[in-house]
């Protein structure tokens, strides 16, 4: 009877793990209208054989406005912007003085920005997501959100909160290439300025349209 106790609290509480991660995404995207946040990035490049995996950290800020706008600013090891303005996402090479543009229908749906800066609605994700609940690890509850068209770059990403707060993106794409976002000192509903969403290329600058 203990036993039958004991698998039977396990159970209850591992149930109670999954409702809460789901629970806290679910409420993120229901209640973050802005973020704020410094983030680590550590790229670790596909494992070849008789090689070991090369990484690459970086580091910078973070910022977002539902619907659909964001802004990144790498600061080290290169300086580097990446900003969705709505319409159409921008990328800046400081060092290069060169810039690309996309138009942000093909290229966010199913991206990790979907997540961070979609329509504040659950069921607009599971259209271009497929949610699994974890297990708890590294003190973190986490979601896998698996993208349901399989022919983007994007292969899985995993969602970790602590709490309520987002804290970290493990990304896997199509090319065995994994990235780990960390967020540090988030801020829920600041006021950000409309402008951090506005993007002019410098003077001078090599601006590419990409298809």
């Amino acid at each position: 009877m203990k036993k039958l106790f004991a698998a039977f609290a396990l159970s209850a509480l591992t149930l109670a793990a999954h409702a809460g991660a789901m629970e806290s995404l679910e409420n993120f995207i229901r209640t973050a209208k802005t973020g704020r946040a410094e983030f680590t990035q550590v790229i670790t490049g596909p494992a070849r054989q008789g090689q070991v995996a090369k990484t690459k950290t970086s580091s910078g800020t973070f910022e977002f406005q539902r619907p659909n706008r964001f802004r990144f600013e790498y600061r080290k090891p290169f300086e580097q912007t990446i900003v969705a303005d709505g319409n159409t996402l921008w990328l800046h090479d400081k060092d290069l003085n060169q810039v690309s543009s996309r138009k942000q229908a093909k290229v966010l749906g199913s991206t990790p920005a979907a997540l961070i800066a979609a329509s504040p609605d659950l069921e607009s994700l599971k259209r271009d997501f497929e949610l699994q609940v974890l297990p708890d690890s590294n003190g973190l509850q986490w979601v896998q959100a698996t993208p349901r068209q399989k022919e983007g770059q994007l292969t899985a990403m995993r969602v970790g909160f602590r709490g309520e707060q987002l804290a970290s993106l493990d990304i896997l794409d199509s090319f065995g290439q994994k990235s780990v976002l960390t967020f540090n000192n988030l801020q829920v509903n600041p006021p950000i300025p409309a402008e951090s969403f506005v993007f002019t290329p410098p003077k001078g600058a090599d601006v590419v349209q990409a298809p």
